[in-house]
């Protein structure tokens, strides 16, 4: 069957979207539409084009005989914008205030549009480092990790308080809660990781960074390295942090019981988006 080059075009859009960072070879286009690879070449010209005037993404092109190309998840700066001040205004909702100065989150991890929005926004803060894997603390940061994963197209695991008999031999951890200064228990199993895996950690609340030093306590014993750290709300601490390399969406500047007041400002995203491009 011979394709068409608008549905060549369309075919070949939504194949690299629903591969992120996979090669792709040209020849298994050529092959999939029965196209010559100069024809090939050219549709993927205009799809590039259109990915990054759109802020979608880009193409990246890798020459030589085992070359091919690979579609990178991005977002624009004025969607991104969008995003974290919608985001912001939900966060700072007087009724999201539980007893104890806590916010109620658990709404916002099961909205499916929210999610992808967060796993590209963090999966574009690390699209320039190589990762092989994300890594999450059971269970809040999961669909975080999950959304961050398939932008970025791999694996995740799950780091849990205790070992489950279906995950066989663990690893296990102590380590100290950076706000509560209590020594807690970590574990994930030895199958989960392999030696001198590059790691993204996610998480979806980081106040002092106690959780997430366990978890790159917790590489180190992998012989794993972290490759960059991602949260979606950070809060404001008037002690040493334990983390200073993160990227984090939403920052939590001040919760009022009292006044029923919760201000809620942009994360250092877009920081850091700036000095990564400098």
């Amino acid at each position: 069957m011979k394709f068409r080059r608008s549905e060549r075009l369309i075919d070949m859009t939504h194949y690299l979207m629903e591969h992120p960072r996979k090669l792709v070879p040209l020849t298994f286009f050529s092959e999939r539409y029965r196209a010559a690879k100069s024809s090939i070449s050219e549709d993927l010209v205009i799809i590039k084009t259109t990915f990054e005037q759109r802020g979608v993404g880009t193409l990246q092109t890798v020459s030589g005989a085992a070359g091919g190309v690979m579609y990178l998840s991005m977002v624009s700066e004025q969607e991104a914008r969008e995003f974290v001040d919608n985001l912001c205004q939900i966060i700072a909702d007087p009724s999201r205030l539980l007893p104890g100065g806590y916010l109620y989150l658990t709404d916002l991890l099961g909205q499916p549009a929210i999610l992808n929005e967060v796993g590209k926004m963090l999966a574009s803060a690390f699209a320039k480092k190589k990762i092989d894997l994300i890594m999450t603390m059971a269970t809040k940061g999961i669909p975080i990790a999950q959304a961050v994963a398939s932008h970025l197209n791999v694996p995740f695991v799950i780091v849990r308080s205790d070992s489950k008999v279906t995950e066989g031999s663990t690893v296990s951890i102590n380590y100290v809660s950076g706000s509560s200064k209590r020594i807690q228990t970590m574990a994930l199993s030895k199958r989960s990781l392999q030696e001198n895996a590059k790691v993204l950690i996610v998480d979806d609340f980081m106040k002092a960074g106690g959780t997430i030093t366990g978890m790159i306590n917790l590489l180190d014993e992998f012989q794993a390295f972290v490759a960059g750290i991602g949260v979606l709300v950070e809060s404001e601490y008037p002690e040493e942090r334990l983390i200073d390399e993160y990227v984090s969406l939403v920052k939590l500047t001040d919760v009022d019981v009292k006044e029923k007041k919760i201000n809620v400002v942009a994360g250092n995203y877009f920081t850091k988006k700036q000095s990564e491009c400098s």
